[in-house]
Order: structure tokens, then sequence, then C-alpha cells
């Protein structure tokens, strides 16, 4: 019998995808227009030689991205991860499922989940669950789908925000290293539209956190969802809460850890994918636009908007004089206006990447 508890969680997951679609991204932009990549105009490159491809959690990427987590949970929308699932299989792309506590609450909606993996049995899947989830669950919902990966979501804006939501959040890292450990996948820690500090950076390493995905702010606001769904306990004042994607890269970047990077966040277009590429990062994730393109045309035209991303960004390598992700993440690239003063103001060390920056 499904719990009260349970029904509300399957419902508020369809309002999100509701609310999702019909707003637009935060107030606040990701900062990834204070990025600026050097054309270069004799590349002496063919644009057949241009290899998007990527390795990634020990399988080939055909592109350098994710459709990153979205639903799950209700019946309603096993044909929405059914869709995404082939596209991700068609383009060669990484895709992460939306959390999975509904389903380890509730076997009846799994299958709203597994669809995915039965969609696209050989492509690189990850599961998703909470930062508090017991580590016994965070195992069964690896096991669930057969995941290549685990996210492990930060959103303690979203849930304060909410009135059904958690506000204890005492005891999150040691439980976060207990899922590093108890799962056999590699665990990445990632935020769901406020961004990775510094500090919070530090903190993840220590716990035994490899990979880490940005989701910084200037794309899906879910401040701003939970206000449409009039459950929201913030002010608007608080919509623009957070740390832009270009900064929150920067940052992660300053530590100089040994961390695999996914930026999410914003991303809205092939030079968005190549600039976070260009910065260091080795992978970008993209939900809203992919979600929105899919509900509101087609799974044909969201194909056919893939297409045009990968083909610009093969122009793009082309013109920065780059073959691949290696090459391009050699090339200068220079950082401006507020972006450039955030890191300016918080003293961030960018010896990591300045022999590229500004150069």
């Amino acid at each position: 019998m499904v719990s009260k508890k349970q029904s509300l969680r399957g419902q508020r997951k369809l309002e999100h995808i509701q609310r999702s679609v019909a707003l637009k991204d935060g107030p606040i932009p990701s900062g990834l227009g204070d990025v600026h990549l050097i054309h270069q105009a004799a590349p002496e490159l063919a644009l057949e030689e241009i290899d998007l491809s990527v390795a990634f959690m020990g399988k080939k990427l055909q592109t350098p991205l994710i459709i990153n987590a979205m639903t799950g949970g209700n019946p309603e929308v096993l044909t929405i991860n059914r869709a995404l699932a082939r596209i991700a299989r068609t383009q060669g792309m990484a895709m992460a499922v939306g959390s999975q506590m509904a389903a380890l609450e509730d076997p009846t909606v799994v299958n709203t989940y597994q669809v995915v993996r039965e969609e696209n049995p050989n492509g690189v899947i990850l599961a998703n669950i909470g930062a508090l989830t017991a580590p016994e669950l965070a195992v069964q919902a690896v096991e669930m789908i057969y995941a290549d990966g685990l996210q492990v979501h930060l959103n303690v804006p979203q849930e304060l925000a909410m009135v059904e939501g958690d506000r204890n959040f005492r005891g999150l890292l040691a439980n976060l290293q207990q899922i590093v450990e108890s799962v056999s996948v590699p665990v990445i820690v990632k935020e769901v539209g406020f961004g990775l500090s510094t500090e919070t950076i530090v903190r993840l390493y220590e716990t035994g956190v490899r990979w880490v995905d940005l989701g910084g702010q200037g794309g899906t606001n879910f401040i701003a969802i939970e206000s449409q769904r009039g459950r929201n306990l913030f002010s608007p004042s608080l919509e623009g809460w957070g740390i832009p994607t270009a900064i929150s890269l920067l940052e992660t970047l300053g530590t100089g850890l040994p961390l695999q990077i996914i930026a999410t966040g914003g991303i809205r277009s092939a030079l968005d994918i190549a600039r976070v590429l260009a910065l260091g990062a080795g992978l970008a994730g993209m939900a809203g636009p992919i979600l929105r393109m899919l509900l509101q045309e087609s799974p044909e035209a969201t194909q056919q908007a893939l297409e045009q991303i990968k083909c610009e960004l093969r122009c793009i390598f082309l013109m920065c004089g780059a073959r691949n992700v290696k090459e391009l993440q050699q090339k200068p690239v220079v950082v401006l206006g507020r972006t450039r003063e955030w890191l300016e103001q918080r003293g961030i060390d960018t010896s990591s990447y300045a022999r590229r920056v500004n150069r």
C-alpha cells in the first residue's frame, strides 16, 4: 500500500516537471558570458578531424554532454524517461535519472527509472539519491538501474524553501563518506542549481569524493519552482541565491584538487559547452532545455536540436584550433566582468589555469 508521504513525493515530482517546463531560467545568469574563447583564424584543421568523444565511467561517449537528472517516480513520467533514454542512446550521451527515493519507498514506480536502462542497455546511466540517504539505499539505487555511477544531490535551499522540506542537515558529510565507501561505482556529488564553493569542494574531497557536478546558478531555479507550486517559504528576493556556474567552476579549479568536474547550470548552447570544457570541465550537463523541447515539441525536434549543438560544437573546436577536448583545454581563455571581479574578491588561486586565462 502506498503511503500518503509516498503519494505526495510522486505528485511533487510531477509538479516539478510541469513548473520546470513553464519557467524560464533563474534571475541571475550563469556567468558563462564572461568567458571568452579566442578565435584562431588559421587553425590548419579540417572539420572531419574534430573528435568530440570522451571517456566517462569506463565507456565512450560520442559527445561530452550529460542529459542531467530530471525525473522518475510517477507513472505519468515513464514516457518522458523512455524518450530521454532513447535520445541519449542515439546521440551517444550520458544520462542521469531523477531522485530515486520515490522508487526506494514505493516499488510500484521502479519501472519509471528502470525504463532508462532498458532503452539504453550499453550507455552511461547515473543513479540519483540525496546526500542524507542511507548507504544501503544508495546501493539499491545503483542496482535498480545497473548504474555506471551515482549522483548524490545537494539541495539545501530547495529543501528549506519547501513547506514539506528537510530542516536538519547534520551528519551530511559523514553520511556521504559512508555512501562513497558502500557503493561499487563512482560517486558524483551534484548541486541542483545553487553552485559549489571552494570551501564545499574541499570538504567534499575530504570525504573521498572525486567527482563533482557543479549545478551552478543560471539554469533551472528550484526556489522559483517552489514559488510556482505555491509552497515556498522564501520571498522572491532569495531567487537570486547561489553561485553562478562559471564562478563555481573557477572556484573548483582554483582548489587545485585532482577532481573530475561536470559543469551544469545554465548550459544553453554549443558555445556554453565549449566554454566550460575550455576552462577545464570534463563534461557539460543540460536538463531544462532538453525537457522543454521534448514536451513542447517532440522527440524528433529534440534530436535535431542536439544534432545542431554537436555540429556547432565541432565548428567551435575548429575555430579554436582544437581537434578534441584535451586540445581545447590547452587553448587560451579570457575571463572578464563580474566573474573576474568575484575571483579577485575571493582571492581564488588560479595557478592551475592562469597560464591559459588571459594569456
